[in-house]
């Protein structure tokens, strides 16, 4: 096949590529601590957050909450312009659940975002059960005017698996939250994480399955990973024998299975997540993003695989 039903010669439907088709230029989010809560810390749900979540792994230095959403986008831009002259940027609400606040709270967080000359739209990062109806309809209307992606951390498809994570939300409820927005025409993301203790090879490849039935518009998968002064890196030390640390290999080969499984409209964002080396405890791969990312193609190529291979629609 020289051209897949993305349109691209990619073996998979990239997002670099799809963002610079859709915006026709170089897109860059630009990150955001906001100040938020989740319902899993604050005592709604349940105390101490989910058990593998260390925030610290993906917040860059400009992020700070004693600064305001305005001056991290500054900082942010100002660190990106000096790589790149020519580039548009998203806001990304990214530390903890940023839909989790009054909708009057909400629009003025966003809104302070979007008045940047340079800001062409929003990321949000966010819960499946801390989205409702009205702010919902708020985000369809704010879409109508520029980009607007919420990207749900669903994590797994298995309810025993976000019971032992302390995620405090079901899969029924991810169902609902990507139907919602959806059916708003609101651009997605479902954040996946491969290697969930109690979970098989059958159970992610599964997943993948029934991720393909749901309207994921965006894909972001990683590896498990346990870091430091977290609950999931007490368990690890208390019970390692419950934990399998993929390595390259093992996981190069689940990444391409689950991309033969996988809707060829889903787009994916990312298939690995790479956490500041202080912080990492396992697994130590030693290998940045973009290095996998290119071991993926090279075994798409030599298999002559591609997503969706044996996806049965």
């Amino acid at each position: 096949m020289s051209q897949f039903l993305w349109g691209s010669n990619k073996r998979y439907n990239d997002f670099s590529g799809h963002f610079r088709k859709k915006f026709n230029g170089r897109v860059q989010k630009i990150s955001i601590d906001a100040g938020f809560t989740c319902p899993n810390r604050d005592g709604s749900k349940g105390v101490g957050g989910c058990t593998y979540c260390n925030n610290q792994t993906f917040s860059p230095g400009y992020c700070d909450l004693k600064k305001s959403v305005s001056l991290q986008l500054e900082e942010g831009i100002a660190f990106f312009s000096r790589k790149y002259k020519s580039m548009m940027y998203l806001a990304y609400f990214q530390s903890y659940s940023n839909t989790y606040a009054s909708l009057e709270s909400l629009r003025a967080l966003y809104e302070e975002a979007l008045v940047h000359p340079e800001v062409i739209g929003l990321v949000i990062a966010t819960r499946p059960d801390c989205v409702t109806p009205e702010i919902l309809d708020y985000l369809q209307v704010l879409s109508e005017k520029c980009y607007v992606m919420i990207e749900f951390g669903i994590e797994s498809h298995r309810n025993e698996s976000l019971q032992r994570l302390n995620r405090g939300h079901s899969f029924e409820e991810s169902v609902w939250a990507l139907e919602e927005t959806g059916r708003r025409n609101i651009h997605n993301c479902a954040h996946l994480i491969l290697g969930l203790p109690g979970e098989t090879e059958e159970d992610w490849l599964n997943q993948a399955r029934v991720i393909s039935e749901l309207p994921v518009e965006n894909l972001k998968l990683h590896q498990l990973q346990i870091h430091k002064g977290t609950r999931m890196h007490r368990e690890y030390q208390q019970n390692p024998e419950q934990f399998h640390m993929f390595s390259v290999e093992e996981y190069l080969e689940l990444t391409v299975k689950y991309l033969e499984l996988l809707n060829p409209r889903i787009i994916v964002e990312r298939f690995v997540s790479e956490s500041p080396d202080k912080l990492l405890v396992a697994p130590r791969w030693g290998l940045k993003n973009f290095e996998f990312t290119a071991k993926l193609e090279k075994l798409l190529e030599e298999r002559n695989t591609w997503q969706s291979r044996l996806f049965p629609g």
